[in-house]
């Protein structure tokens, strides 16, 4: 039985996030107009440099493509009952694999083979580096926030050292490495729509927005519609009971975790092969701690991360924008709307969720509100 105050999955999923943007929303225009600035032009540049122009829509769903996949990768370990922060190295070390096998066989595969063992390498580079937390936290007690976060570090200077001394070209200043061949670049948006006859501008998004799309569909079939999906959740929900149950809950750990840094690992695809063409340094920049706050807005719901993604990513296009279009406006502005979200949409949610519960009693009768 649901406790009094507790809300409608469709509630928890889909109007509380919408009821926490709008008040870290008229928060965030408070500080703005306490700055002398104007909200109401603020969020109306914001928005058409988000979604009024397909040329800013292609950004805003280019970082959206990275946000969904880290925001999965978080969700799926807080089902198994895990916190997961060692996205952003999972990240790094996905595209580490999906870089090393362009460099390695693109010159003799065609890109039909080519891309998806990339995509796989990337999968499991990113599966192993969380591997190893994952049996930390189920065979040896070493808690799993600790270990990521450390394991981030690790991943970041391994990158550092593969790329200073063994990849990058001799005699070459950037760190980075040589130009990916043809084969092991992912088509552009503007190739793909140009297949079907549409003229589309020039911009990183790339086909795979519609992997991750994929994999969000991917993982809302496993965690609701199979017995592997509902063992992981159930671990989640309660490891004691899922062990009386017959569930073996540090299998479980390992599972959530592997899966959750295969989804991380994916990340690569969207920036070594969708976007740089080559191996280099800080192709993740943060995405993976963004897929935390991610992961919050959309309640660890495949389809509200894809909805929170495609917020954050018009928030980090639109807030571009906006420092650039309104005089005196900062990126450091934007910085801060950014965080209004994160706070109300992770700790104030639990302020709000139960006025909103109490709203929502006033019309327990309706159809509507049944859960």
């Amino acid at each position: 039985m649901s406790a009094p105050d507790a809300l409608p999955r469709w509630a928890d999923v889909v109007l509380l996030p919408a009821v926490c943007l709008l008040v870290a929303l008229l928060a965030a225009g408070a500080v703005v107009a306490a700055v002398g600035q104007s909200p109401s032009e603020v969020i109306a540049v914001l928005l058409h440099g988000a979604f009024g122009t397909a040329r800013g829509l292609s950004y805003t769903m280019y970082y959206a493509t990275t946000f969904i996949l880290t925001g999965l990768a978080v969700a799926v370990a807080f089902h198994g009952g895990l916190f997961n922060i060692g996205g952003e190295g999972q990240a790094i070390m996905g595209g580490l694999g999906t870089g090393l096998m362009a460099l390695w066989l693109s010159p003799s595969l065609p890109a039909w083979v080519l891309l998806p063992l990339m995509m796989i390498a990337g999968a499991l580079f990113g599966m192993v580096w969380a591997a190893v937390p994952a049996y930390l936290q189920a065979y040896r007690g070493s808690h799993v926030v600790i270990t990521t976060i450390m394991f981030n570090f690790i991943a970041s200077s391994l990158l550092v050292y593969l790329m200073v001394n063994h990849i990058r070209p001799e005699g070459t200043m950037a760190v980075e490495s040589h130009p990916f061949e043809p084969a092991a670049t992912l088509p552009s948006m503007q190739t793909a729509m140009g297949w079907l006859g549409v003229d589309w501008p020039s911009s990183p998004l790339n086909l795979s927005l519609l992997l991750a799309l994929l994999a969000a569909l991917a993982v809302y079939l496993f965690l609701w519609y199979t017995r592997a999906g509902y063992h992981l959740r159930a671990v989640g929900s309660g490891a004691g009971a899922a062990t009386y149950a017959g569930i073996n809950a540090q299998h479980q750990i390992m599972v959530a975790m592997a899966i959750s840094g295969a989804l991380a690992g994916l990340v690569g695809m969207n920036e070594i092969a969708g976007v740089n063409g080559k191996l280099l340094l800080e192709y993740v920049s943060g995405a993976g701690f963004t897929g935390i706050a991610v992961a919050l807005m959309g309640r660890n719901h495949p389809v509200g991360i894809v909805l929170s993604s495609v917020l954050f990513g018009a928030l980090f296009q639109g807030g571009a924008e906006v420092a650039f279009e309104v005089r005196g406006f900062s990126r450091d502005m934007v910085v801060m709307l950014q965080g209004f979200i994160v706070l109300f949409s992770g700790a104030m949610a639990y302020v709000i969720a139960p006025w909103l519960a109490r709203v929502l009693r006033l019309f327990k009768g309706s159809p509507w509100m049944k859960a």
